[in-house]
């Protein structure tokens, strides 16, 4: 049994070694991490080579050089290179795994052999993950080295990109089997991935935005309260001190505003609890429909969400929260401070608020709803393989 398993492994890596994607991709792999070793940071900005490229936001009064290196790899390695182009490329090299195992003579010879086809499907399945961990691990094991000599910066978290960028294109990979086995059709199974990898980006992005906006508003309704609050005081200090004008200390002790007086003193009060309404009403839409898409995240797969795992347990949040907040200050200060004035209106969604909304989303969900999916996808298109007649 391992034997033939062993077999069918190496067949796998021969099929991949003989695919000029296959060598292109680990080229351009190591191109990446040529650039990535290439640029760095000094008090000015980035520096590329012995050139240095101004810029406000990445210099080492704003971070660290391993704070630098982590988000370059996250960003420019990860988000970037592996899941996005490499990930195409992968998808593009992977989709004729099937429709060339179940191509006339070639599964005939696959089934003389004593080898069960739901094996047969499984091992054929994970040895197509071959090509992006080969990928995946020669790049990160290089940029591990970069971080290590560039930045003094050894950290085996960085290790986590393997399993994580594996995990990730296996969401695709199931869907890209599954078209594969039903169609017997290389252009099919990548077209019909990519569609549904779209959506998917369509599904995260709309979340994004919902949480954005939502996380804004409730930080806009906090900021109305408050504000109301002070404005209700300082009315009802007014209207105790007038009353203690008018009939004295002692008569004025039990005295206390209603409030429709401490609306009529000031009539910005009405109008801010109108405003307070509205955003509340608001609000609750916003929660409304952040919760629906959130239900139907759940079975499908977490592809953004599983990549940015990386980040989270790269990047310690309040790492991140200090830079952006130095960033912030800085771009405050060369527009003259002019967004400090008011406190309730915002120039738009704190991007800080929903990185912490995102970043509670527990693990389980992310990974263990998604690989659920896929579990379903792989079954699904296994027992296809298993019960067509070849």
């Amino acid at each position: 049994m391992i034997t033939q398993t062993w077999a069918m492994v190496v067949d796998a890596y021969r099929e991949l070694c003989a695919s000029k994607l296959f060598w292109l991709t680990m080229v351009l792999s190591a191109l990446v991490v040529g650039i990535f070793g290439m640029m760095g940071l000094n008090d000015r900005g980035i520096t590329v080579f012995v050139w240095t490229i101004p810029v406000d936001m990445f210099n080492t009064g704003i971070m660290t050089k391993e704070t630098f290196y982590k988000i370059l790899f996250q960003s420019l390695g990860i988000s970037i290179w592996l899941t996005w182009i490499a990930a195409i490329l992968a998808l593009i090299t992977t989709a004729g795994f099937f429709p060339n195992l179940i191509a006339q003579g070639a599964i005939e010879t696959k089934l003389s052999k004593p080898i069960s086809r739901p094996r047969l499907f499984l091992t054929r399945y994970f040895t197509g993950l071959l090509f992006v961990a080969l990928q995946v691990g020669v790049f990160t094991v290089a940029s591990f080295f970069v971080l290590g000599l560039r930045a003094s910066f050894w950290e085996p978290r960085v290790l986590l990109a393997i399993p994580i960028v594996i995990v990730f294109f296996s969401y695709l990979y199931c869907v890209s089997v599954l078209i594969g086995v039903m169609t017997r059709s290389a252009i099919a199974a990548i077209l019909i991935t990519i569609i549904f990898w779209f959506i998917v980006y369509l599904m995260n992005t709309t979340d994004t935005v919902i949480v954005g906006f939502r996380e804004d508003r409730a930080s806009m309704v906090q900021a109305r309260e408050a504000r109301i609050e002070r404005l209700v005081r300082n009315a009802r200090k007014s209207l105790i001190e007038q009353k203690i004008a008018e009939v004295g200390p002692e008569a004025a002790e039990l005295y206390e505003p209603t409030e429709e007086e401490i609306d009529a003193t000031l009539m910005l009060i009405p109008r801010e609890k109108k405003a307070q309404a509205d955003d509340k009403e608001t609000l609750k839409s916003l929660v409304y429909w952040s919760d629906i898409i959130f239900k139907v995240k759940t079975v499908l797969p977490k592809t953004a969400e599983t990549t940015a795992l990386l980040e989270r347990w790269l990047i310690k949040f309040d790492e991140l929260h200090a830079l952006r907040d130095q960033q912030s200050a800085q771009q405050n200060a060369r527009r003259g401070g002019q967004n400090e004035n008011d406190p309730i209106r915002s120039s738009g969604p704190d991007s800080t608020a929903i990185e912490l909304a995102i970043r509670e989303r527990p693990v389980w969900w992310i990974v263990g709803t998604s690989l659920i999916f896929e579990g379903v996808i792989v079954l699904w298109a296994m027992v296809i393989f298993v019960r067509r007649d070849y």
